[in-house]
């Protein structure tokens, strides 16, 4: 599938061990105050409203029901965190963007998450939900700048993947790698992915293991 990146078979299957450990919901963050310790490395999932985060998360832990899924925009009104077998932090962040809910709120989940992404210390990558079928818009791209001015290294996920066609997916995938070329902090490679039809869910796994804790240490 074009767009996603080739890993190696040991690369995968470390990948496959990780999200098959026990995965724990460990609280919801409406505050800086609330955020959970921060002795894991951590992974973050941000992207407009609707655009899949919580379906793709439940697929790299092979859960239905881990995190929450709606088709209304804007239901995940905190920051979710999850622990994936004392390795890795997983965050769920709010939607940006369009929400069904009130302005001050929206305001308020902004500015969350926007300090949570310039402060986090032990936060490692995060993963940039773009929908395959629309490709990045405007409010995408004021989040990669501001990714880019606090120096947060970030990953560009397409989600939906099988919404379009292999030749639309692979011209997407070369237009986006083109314009995160001419971002500071945006990793190179464009991952593609299908919550619904698992493309490019294995190798999203591996390349998250590769940040995860690793077992050997202490």
């Amino acid at each position: 599938m074009s767009g996603t990146p080739a890993f190696s078979d040991d690369a995968l299957e470390r990948g496959r061990l990780l999200f098959a450990a026990e995965c724990t919901f460990l609280l919801g963050a409406a505050s800086l105050k609330q955020l959970p310790d921060d002795d894991l490395p951590e992974v973050a999932f941000a992207g407009r409203s609707n655009v899949g985060k919580s379906s793709l998360i439940n697929a790299l832990t092979g859960r239905k029901a881990l995190a929450r899924t709606s088709n209304t925009p804007g239901r995940t009104q905190q920051i979710n965190f999850f622990d994936l077998g004392r390795r890795l932090m997983v965050a769920d962040l709010p939607g940006y963007g369009f929400a069904q809910a009130p302005k001050p709120l929206v305001e308020r989940w902004t500015r969350l998450v926007n300090t949570y992404l310039k402060g986090r210390a032990s936060l490692r990558r995060v993963c940039l939900l773009v929908d395959a079928r629309h490709g990045l818009k405007k409010v995408d791209r004021e989040v990669m700048e501001m990714l880019d001015g606090a120096a947060v290294s970030y990953q560009i996920v397409l989600t939906k993947a099988d919404k379009i066609g292999a030749a639309a997916l692979a011209g997407l995938v070369a237009a986006t790698a083109a314009e995160a070329a001419g971002h500071v902090a945006a990793h190179p490679e464009i991952m593609a992915t299908s919550a619904r039809d698992g493309i490019g869910v294995a190798e999203l796994r591996a390349a998250l293991a590769a940040l995860a804790l690793d077992t050997e240490r202490g």
